[in-house]
């Protein structure tokens, strides 16, 4: 019986050792879960560069799998290089013409590299999927840099209109606020995205700022203290408060 069963492994072997590409295939398939899920890690813990590798890897073997594609885009975008990123997204759309999620993705990487052709790919965006929230929050943006803040406003209605309460368009449509010169509307919105149950800490920060822009110090120092370790609190109120202080000047 031994021996049967040896001669079977035997053969077993040899047949896999006839098929290389089915043995990577195999061993490709067991590993890819692996390296997803360090990549989901790894970008959690804002280690954009350990995120990029890991999907690198993937995409280097599932270039037309759209989730990597768009995975890899944004780590890289995190990692100040969106021109990267751009370039993988042009080359996604090749395989996926007018796709929503790519579209949506190369509007962020140009906004970080090329505010006009972000306006452009947005554009696109909104045209095949007018009711993602995404599409209009990010035009927003890209709207503020070109200094158009009236329109601006618009697109980020219609985002929280579609997305209600949502802590990045709230966070965003605070600070467009606080820079077209509404202080007390931009206060209001951001208090309102600091107290929703998802608000980050970086909303938070941005209120404290508000805050000692408007001359309440007592709550900005609290707000930032809250968040923040001693050291890097004290420093942060230092500067909020050399802030406040040139906001003043004439």
């Amino acid at each position: 019986m031994m021996v049967r069963l040896v001669a079977f492994l035997a053969l077993t072997l040899a047949g896999c050792a006839n098929s290389p590409s089915d043995v990577d295939h195999a061993v490709a398939q067991a590993v890819e879960p692996s390296l997803r899920a360090a990549a989901a890690a790894a970008e959690a813990n804002h280690d954009y560069k350990g995120a990029t590798q890991h999907l690198n890897t993937l995409y280097q073997r599932r270039s037309d799998d759209k989730g990597i594609g768009v995975a890899l885009a944004r780590n890289l975008r995190y990692g100040s290089q969106p021109q990267t990123a751009a370039d993988i997204m042009q080359g996604q759309l090749s395989h996926f013409p007018g796709d929503p999620e790519l579209l949506i993705e190369l509007g962020k990487d140009y906004l970080a590299a090329d505010r006009a052709l972000a306006l452009k790919t947005l554009e696109q965006a909104k045209a095949v999927a007018p009711e993602r929230w995404e599409v209009h929050a990010t035009m927003a943006v890209a709207l503020d840099t070109l200094g158009r803040s009236d329109e601006a406003f618009v697109a980020y209605g219609r985002a929280l209109e579609l997305s209600p309460d949502n802590p990045m368009v709230l966070n965003n449509l605070g600070l467009s606020q606080a820079l077209a010169g509404r202080l007390n509307e931009a206060l209001a919105t951001l208090a309102r995205a600091a107290d929703l149950p998802t608000a980050t800490a970086q909303i938070r920060q941005n209120l404290a700022l508000l805050l000692a822009l408007k001359g309440d110090f007592v709550q900005a120092e609290k707000l930032t203290r809250n968040d923040l370790p001693p050291a890097l609190a004290r420093s942060n109120i230092e500067v909020m408060r050399a802030i406040a202080a040139a906001a003043k000047q004439p």
